[in-house]
């Protein structure tokens, strides 16, 4: 009692504990910039293993859930796999860059130059070209979404992202021979899809053996639960420590540039929830559908404007303000998604 206690007021508070970790990065990030310095060191193809790590924790509860029977399962349901396919790939590129231009060419032309609109427009069509990959899950596991037809959803993309993802971009910014760094982008699907996946399935498979699916099911999993939250609280603490310096040297067009890329999560996770619904679709496919089309592969469009534009540029900037703004956003979108549910 007094543990399930405590779970109900942590869980009560989260949006309280969510904005210490962020200040408590953005603090560690500027005023000690040596850690998160040291930490940005270690990483895979300009994928940081410390996040990665603290991914796995939030997924891997998750994916302990997935046993491959589910995953055939999921052909009897194929409409949310199309709907999924149609707004990432068919709307979302598209009404990211017609919010961006909208705002940074037109509403917020007195504060932000010509030069500067053009590179933070590519900033996010970078962001919107790219649907997530890794924070799905949790956002999933939080709506209690299928865990294993998120699992298809996500290894779907990650198939269409190959081929589509740079012809989009060139396509809506015009920026010519478009280079995708094809070592971030398997690196990431890697350690945040197979890895965690595949241990998943193997731990299942051992406890199921030797304990029963009764024992693995009331006993074992739910000990793993607190896993997501606190990998969560850890990932924003590490993100926003990275990102310290430029939080504090760019207050106003950090909040400028946020303004479209926010506005463009709320009106994917709706869209995307109407036609589920209209569909008749139940929540445990809708919840991830919404999820997996309002949240961004950040870590590879971070990637791509780093490589394309350098670290300093202001389109890798408007790359960053997308990860600032995701966790808080979608952690709102959750709470919409569970209480229609």
């Amino acid at each position: 009692m007094k543990r399930q206690s405590a779970i109900s007021f942590f869980d009560r508070y989260l949006s309280v504990w969510v904005a210490l970790c962020m200040a408590l990065g953005a603090a560690a990030g500027k005023f000690l910039p040596s850690v998160p310095a040291a930490l940005g060191r270690l990483e895979i193809a300009h994928v940081s293993l410390p996040v990665a790590v603290l991914i796995w924790l939030m997924i891997f509860p998750m994916m302990l859930k997935v046993d491959f029977a589910s995953i055939r399962n999921v052909g009897r349901e194929p409409r949310g796999l199309f709907v999924t396919w149609a707004v990432n790939w068919l709307i979302k590129p598209f009404t990211m860059f017609a919010f961006a231009w909208v705002f940074f060419r037109v509403a917020f032309r007195a504060w932000i130059p010509s030069g500067l609109a053009g590179d933070y427009l590519a900033g996010a069509v970078l962001l919107g070209a790219a649907p997530c990959t890794a924070m799905v899950f949790v956002w999933s596991q939080l709506t209690r979404g299928d865990a294993a037809y998120t699992v298809v959803q996500v290894a779907t993309n990650d198939l269409i992202i190959l081929a589509a993802f740079a012809p989009i971009v060139k396509f809506l910014l015009g920026v010519g021979g478009v280079e995708v760094p094809w070592g971030t982008l398997l690196a990431s699907v890697a350690l945040f899809v197979v890895v965690p996946l595949a241990l998943g399935v193997f731990v299942r498979r051992a406890v199921v053996r030797r304990r029963g699916e009764e024992f693995f099911r009331e006993r074992f999993l739910p000990k793993f639960s607190p896993l997501t939250m606190g990998g969560l609280l850890a990932t924003l603490v590490l993100i926003f420590a990275f990102q310290g310096s430029v939080i504090f040297e760019n207050p106003l067009h950090i909040a400028l540039i946020a303004v479209p890329l926010v506005l463009q999560t709320f009106f994917i996770f709706f869209l995307t929830r109407f036609v589920c619904r209209r569909l008749g679709l139940p929540h445990a496919v809708t919840a991830p559908a919404a999820m997996i089309g309002a949240s961004n592969f950040f870590e590879l469009s971070v990637a791509v404007a780093v490589s394309l534009f350098g670290a300093t540029s202001p389109v890798a900037l408007a790359t960053v303000v997308g990860v600032l703004v995701e966790v808080p956003v979608m952690l709102t979108l959750v709470a919409i998604m569970n209480r229609d549910s």
